[in-house]
This record gives structure tokens, C-alpha cells and sequence, in this order.
């Protein structure tokens, strides 16, 4: 069984072209988006339309509240039976998105790692507080050295998980995960969506502009009425950050929509440098205009 993944920096036009090749392709698409999976975060996540999801079926869109906790394993292990069960129905599984890590965990078999120890791990949020990420990703680098340098963007939380599986195991993360390693029992055809670089920044630079006309703060207002804020993990990204520092009055709206634009670009300079050190993606020059679709959809019944 073959499996076509999509992918591509923000703003690249994946969820577009999935759709083409959804019908090229006879297939259902499995987003591979770590935002995406949350209920109301919509605007801000560029979330495929209604309208797009009646015209093809979307699967792990919608599927977890904000305040509920997911990981690359998890949604590793979710997707993998969401693409046998699209399989099962004579249907092409396309998977689209720009979560590396959450496509490396379907593709590559990364396990989710064992469950949460609720003491530790508040004994290590308490050190965050009290001493920096910093200081506990000096701890990750002398216990897991491999996991540490993998983290390009090191965060609190991915730190602390790193450091609760080492404490709860004696093992590090990198070495769970390649002992634990799940087998996959599907082999995976890989597509990149590729813009010049200053074209692809210009389309940021609108999409930013687009999300706030179209109601990103608004929709912030909405999640903070919910009782989410600057403590849920969902809302820590870009957009979401800095609407909300903008409705608590810490920054001016032009401030907001520079920083906005900003972290944008800097995300999607980010997603590149992960995705340029996978040979198997074949890139795909957007600029080149129609056709991308066909070409992707014949790269993929070629592969056969």
C-alpha cells in the first residue's frame, strides 16, 4: 500500500492542491497539522473551509478540544489507522501538512513514548519556572543528547517531556522511541510545495493581513471566553500569540501585525530547514502555475 504525503512551508498552497489531487487520486486527505486538530482555533490555522471538507472527506481536523494534550505519538499512531481505513475503502490516503514531526511520526513510526507522570512532570514545570528552559535543556543535552539537538526550537513543554521520560524510564527519549520503534506496514510517496523565497514571504505577509480582516481577533476573544489563554498549549503559536499580547494591551496593532508577519516567515524558514533534510521529498515549483496537481498525481502513479 502506498500513502501520498504533501507537504510544504506556511502559505505554500497545500490545502489547494490536496484537494486536486483528492480528485485526481479517487483519495481522502489526513491532515498532518498540530493546530488543525483543535476546535476553534479555524482563522488562525488557515483551517480548510466547510465548503472544502463536503467537497473532500478530512480526517484528524476538529478532534480535540484546546486544552487537551496530543503529541507527534499520538497522532502518529491515530493517523496510521486513518490511513488503513481509508486504504480499506479503495481510497488513496493523501496526507497534507507542514508539521514535520507529526509526518515523520506517521511515516517513520515514532512512538508516542509511555504515559504522563503527573509528579514529575509538575516537579519539572515548577524548575521552568524557577530556573529558565534553559537551564533544564542544559540537563536534556547531558542525559539525551540526541533529542536535545534534534530540537531546533526548543520549548517548555517538548523539554519537559523529554526530561519526564528520562526520569520516569532511566531512558532517554531518542532511545525509547528507536527500541519502541512501531512497525509501518505502508510505504509513503513524498511531494513539496517550493516558492521563491520572496514570493513565498509575500503570500505570508497577505495571508497574515487576510486572517485579521477576516476575524482572527475576534476568534481570540471567542477562545478567550472559553477560559484558553497564554497557558494553553494550542494558542502558544504563531498569530495566537501575538493577537493575544495585543487584547491585553501589551503591544499596538501595527506591532502586533509586524511581529505577526515576522514569526510567520521565521516558522516557515523553519518547516524548510526541516524538510530540505528529507531527500525523499520531491519539490514542486508553485510558480510554474497550473498543472502542479497532475504532476504530483502522475509522480504518484509512477511510483507503483
Amino acid at each position: 500500500m502506498r500513502v501520498l504525503v504533501l507537504t510544504g512551508p506556511t502559505a505554500s498552497g497545500k490545502t489547494a492542491v490536496g484537494i486536486v489531487l483528492a480528485h485526481l487520486l479517487k483519495g481522502e486527505i489526513v491532515s498532518a497539522d498540530s493546530r488543525q486538530i483543535y476546535r476553534g482555533l479555524d482563522i488562525g490555522t488557515a483551517k480548510p473551509t466547510l465548503a472544502e471538507r463536503r467537497e473532500v472527506p478530512h480526517h484528524l481536523i476538529d478532534i480535540l478540544d484546546p486544552g487537551e494534550e496530543y503529541s507527534a505519538g499520538m497522532f502518529g499512531k491515530q493517523a496510521r489507522q486513518v490511513v488503513l481505513e481509508i486504504a480499506a475503502r479503495g481510497k488513496t490516503p493523501i496526507v497534507v501538512g507542514g508539521a514535520g514531526l507529526y509526518i515523520r511520526a506517521l511515516v517513520d513510526g515514532l512512538h508516542a513514548g509511555p504515559g504522563a507522570d503527573a509528579e514529575i512532570r509538575a516537579r519539572l514545570e515548577q524548575r521552568v519556572v524557577e530556573e529558565g528552559v534553559g537551564a533544564l535543556m542544559e540537563e536534556l543535552r547531558r542525559c539525551d543528547p540526541a533529542t536535545a539537538s534534534a530540537m531546533r526550537t526548543p520549548t517548555a513543554r517538548r523539554v519537559v517531556r523529554a526530561l519526564e521520560v528520562f526520569h520516569l524510564t532511566g531512558t532517554a527519549l531518542s532511545e525509547y522511541q528507536r527500541e519502541q520503534k512501531v512497525q509501518v506496514t505502508f510505504d509513503a510517496v513524498f511531494a513539496g510545495l517550493s516558492w521563491e523565497r520572496r514570493t513565498l514571504y509575500e503570500r505570508i505577509n497577505s495571508r497574515c493581513e487576510e486572517m485579521v480582516r477576516s476575524g482572527l481577533l475576534e476568534e481570540i476573544e471567542m477562545l478567550e471566553g472559553l477560559g484558553y489563554g497564554v497557558q494553553t498549549n494550542a494558542l502558544n503559536s504563531v498569530g495566537y500569540k501575538e493577537g493575544m499580547a495585543y487584547r491585553r494591551g501589551e503591544i499596538r496593532f501595527d506591532e502586533m501585525m509586524r511581529l505577526f508577519k515576522q514569526n510567520s516567515r521565521r516558522y516557515a524558514k523553519r518547516q524548510l530547514t526541516w524538510f530540505r533534510r528529507d531527500e525523499r521529498i520531491q519539490w514542486f515549483a508553485m510558480e510554474e502555475g497550473a498543472g502542479v496537481g497532475e504532476k504530483i498525481a502522475g509522480l504518484f502513479q509512477r511510483s507503483r
